[in-house]
């Protein structure tokens, strides 16, 4: 058990930093071990060669956890790294045409559109005039609306082809929702085809560890208040 030092108001207080006179206990496992006065607690943690972890203090009385408090904190802080890991910096990228462009060049350029977007990232689609093409902005226009066309399903236009002095662009922004569409069709497909299907991936991850624990552990605390 660590030795508890100063602390700010904020800061998860554990072992002596908690003030309640009493706590509804939980030990390790999740399992709920009543109400216990914080002396208790407090031995029956450091038994354990573990930490008595105030993991809801807004609750009637607190509820405290006994666990490794050092090991939670790391695994809190992987989780952390995990979904920042995982997160979409969104920015926005660019993509330069020409009125006149091939169909190759067309296509590479139209690919790498479809995967910023498939990043999260918008897109801003210029189309940039030389000489008198400016005099043509049609023909940037229909490229524009090509581009559109190839990403549709997986962007909507934020920002309608407009001239911005000799260029004319359009910003795509990613369209989740048509996106998790397509997905379900392909699902739906899938499963029509006889092709088998995985029936846990359709009730989704559970959510467990300590920090689930704890939130059912206010909850039953809240309501064991509301049944007194």
């Amino acid at each position: 058990m660590r030795i508890a030092t100063a602390s700010t108001t904020s800061e998860t207080r554990i072992n002596d930093r908690i003030r309640a006179r009493d706590v509804r206990l939980v030990d390790p496992e999740g399992q709920q071990l009543g109400i216990r006065p914080l002396p208790e607690a407090l031995a029956i943690a450091r038994q354990l060669d573990l930490d008595l972890v105030e993991v809801a203090p807004l609750a009637n009385p607190p509820v405290c956890r006994i666990m490794d408090y050092g090991k939670y904190k790391f695994d809190e802080a992987q989780r952390a790294k995990e979904s920042r890991r995982k997160s979409v910096s969104v920015g926005i990228k660019e993509m330069k045409y020409r009125p006149k462009i091939g169909p190759g060049d067309f296509d590479t350029k139209t690919r790498q559109v479809l995967k910023f977007l498939k990043e999260g990232h918008k897109v801003k689609v210029t189309i940039m005039f030389r000489g008198r093409e400016v005099f043509h902005p049609e023909l940037g226009k229909k490229i524009l609306d090509r581009v559109a066309s190839e990403v549709d399903g997986a962007a909507r236009v934020e920002a309608e082809p407009k001239l911005d002095g000799r260029n004319m662009i359009m910003v795509l922004a990613p369209d989740k929702r048509a996106r998790q569409s397509a997905t379900d069709r392909s699902a739906r497909a899938t499963g029509t085809n006889g092709e088998p299907e995985d029936g846990a991936a359709a009730g989704g991850p559970v959510a467990n560890g300590p920090a689930a624990d704890s939130a059912a552990a206010a909850e039953g605390a809240a309501g064991a208040e509301e049944g007194t």
